[in-house]
């Protein structure tokens, strides 16, 4: 018996996880997209990727970091299974704050005891003193006396990564569409194909409860600049990072907005995303500004994400908020044991199950 048609709508980082898992598995798939095939509009191209779910602890649930940590464990081999090289780094992770801010640090040290008490095993941090700091990252500017160290945290390349998946994908039969936006509506009968929603803030006219959270992010090549690992400083209204990627180039971000504006960087975001940089490292002043960019992640109701099966043949995976990359590959094996044995241990375990309604659907 042959294996039904797949559908999925929307040419992000899931959406392309999906095509190519579910082509490999001998499925005929088709993705259909409204941007086109760079996806410069969506979330995952503009994303930092960093894989920091001990980070991320001190402001999210247990079962994101539970799925940070299987990303943790999963994107190795999954970058390896793929032809094209991807930048990948699990060098830890450092968060410094000024001087003046130190009851900041204070509170994210608490916050992060806390997890660690959860997640004993998984968790490791250390406190650092000027000295050890020196150490581990010896450019960071003199002024920090003290630091956190987070050695098992990681990231990757977004746009590398995203080249990689669609390449395999074409390469082993994946038909594309792009700039061909769809609803599920549009797909009248459903009965000899499954269809998957991956469109994040796209699917806005089904899911009434998504809702889109801007961020802002400066890309910066500064080839005075050697920082081993992405850095966190501790800020009075949202924490700053910098994720150093391949070829001396860097990720400065991220603002986090309430808003579903997607004009350009605002001069106020701008200002503090650089002198943050400066901060850490006066070799940013002779840095170049590549690009500055700003975009909606798509959010639901608690930032959770779901997994939703509306019926027996269509479904919908969407709220992957500012997680998108530590949590995807839990929502990638999560999604394919639901779609495919109608049930998910995965899906369970971290509670991402949901019954959540469209507005309208078969």
């Amino acid at each position: 018996m042959s294996k039904e048609p797949i559908i999925i709508l929307g040419a992000g980082l899931i959406g392309r996880l999906l095509a190519l898992s579910c082509v490999k598995e001998g499925y005929q798939v088709t993705v259909y997209d409204q941007g086109a095939s760079s996806v410069k509009g969506s979330a995952a191209y503009t994303a930092a990727a960093m894989l920091a779910p001990l980070a991320e602890s001190v402001a999210t649930e247990n079962n994101i970091i539970e799925m940070g940590i299987y990303g943790l464990k999963r994107w190795p081999d999954m970058i390896k299974s793929l032809s094209k090289p991807v930048f990948f780094q699990q060098n830890g992770s450092l968060i410094v704050w000024h001087s003046h801010d130190q009851s900041l640090g204070k509170h994210f040290q608490s916050q992060l005891t806390k997890t660690q008490a959860s997640f004993p095993s998984e968790f490791l941090y250390e406190k650092l003193d000027r000295a050890k700091l020196n150490q581990i990252e010896g450019e960071i500017d003199h002024r920090f006396r003290e630091a956190l160290y987070l050695p098992n945290e990681g990231q990757l390349d977004n746009r590398e990564l995203l080249d990689a998946l669609l390449e395999d994908a074409v390469r082993l039969g994946v038909q594309f569409y792009w700039e061909s936006p769809k609803e599920i509506n549009d797909f009248k009968d459903t009965s000899y194909f499954k269809l998957i929603d991956c469109r994040g803030l796209g699917a806005k006219k089904s899911l009434e409860t998504l809702r889109g959270v801007r961020g802002e992010v400066i890309r910066v090549f500064a080839p005075e600049v050697n920082l081993k690992r992405p850095i966190r400083l501790l800020h009075p209204r949202y924490p700053i990072y910098i994720a150093p990627k391949d070829k001396q180039m860097f990720v400065i971000g991220a603002t986090e907005i309430e808003s579903e504006d997607n004009s350009e960087v605002s001069v106020r975001s701008a200002l503090e995303l650089l002198s943050a940089a400066f901060s850490l490292h006066s070799g940013f002043a002779e840095g170049r500004i590549l690009e500055m960019n700003a975009q909606c992640r798509p959010s639901l109701p608690n930032n959770a994400p779901i997994i939703a099966k509306i019926n027996e043949r269509i479904f919908t995976i969407n709220g992957l908020y500012r997680h998108g990359f530590m949590i995807s590959p839990a929502i990638l094996d999560a999604a394919m044991e639901m779609i495919f044995k109608n049930q998910s241990t995965l899906a369970q375990q971290f509670s991402i199950e949901s019954a959540l309604p469209y507005a309208s659907h078969h």
